[in-house]
């Protein structure tokens, strides 16, 4: 993975998985306990894809991750202060969404859940496409999450656009979700 200083733009892997996402593809990642696949969340016909590979029910509701509070702003209001310390972290957020959020985001709840990633290449790849992007387990819905490169190339083959090689992080389990208002812990 390289950064051009002169241009603002990344290139090799990172590159090509950033590219991919901004022209509607799916792609698949390390993040902090497994590898993720993730798209570009306004566009309805990626996340569509994306949930019929994984033959997970729209009204679940998909997390987002990215490199910085900016990039959230367009999907939430207030992002306390609480939330922004224990950013960039492996705690995912469920905050209270904008109006113009679209249902296949949220699913049938009332939140989004959202997170700034502290996996060096799943951080990487939402500053490199420059907008958050979902973040769903590389996984067949209900079944135990992809850990390596070689067990989502197996699982998924050519149903992915691409997948940018790397180590996941030291979780054994997918990150907490927490109800900022509440505090209440919705996955441990």
């Amino acid at each position: 993975m390289k950064f051009r200083r002169n241009t603002g733009e990344y290139s090799g892997s990172l590159g090509r998985a950033a590219q991919i996402i901004k022209r509607g593809g799916l792609v698949a990642y390390p993040t902090e306990s497994c590898y993720g696949i993730g798209c570009d969340p306004r566009n309805a016909r990626a996340v569509r894809r994306l949930l019929n590979l994984k033959q997970r029910p729209g009204h679940k509701g998909l997390i987002l991750i990215a490199s910085n509070p900016r990039q959230l702003q367009s999907y939430v209001s207030v992002i306390d202060e609480k939330v922004l310390a224990s950013w960039p972290g492996p705690t995912t957020w469920l905050l209270k969404p904008k109006k113009n959020v679209p249902n296949w985001i949220r699913g049938n709840h009332q939140n989004i859940a959202v997170r700034i990633s502290a996996h060096k290449i799943a951080n990487k790849l939402c500053r490199a496409t420059g907008f958050a992007i979902v973040s769903t387990s590389a996984n067949l819905s209900g079944t135990v999450p992809m850990r390596t490169y070689r067990q989502v190339k197996t699982l998924f083959g050519s149903n992915l656009d691409y997948v940018l090689p790397g180590i996941i992080g030291k979780l054994k389990k997918p990150t907490p979700i927490i109800n900022a208002k509440t505090q209440e812990v919705i996955r441990a």
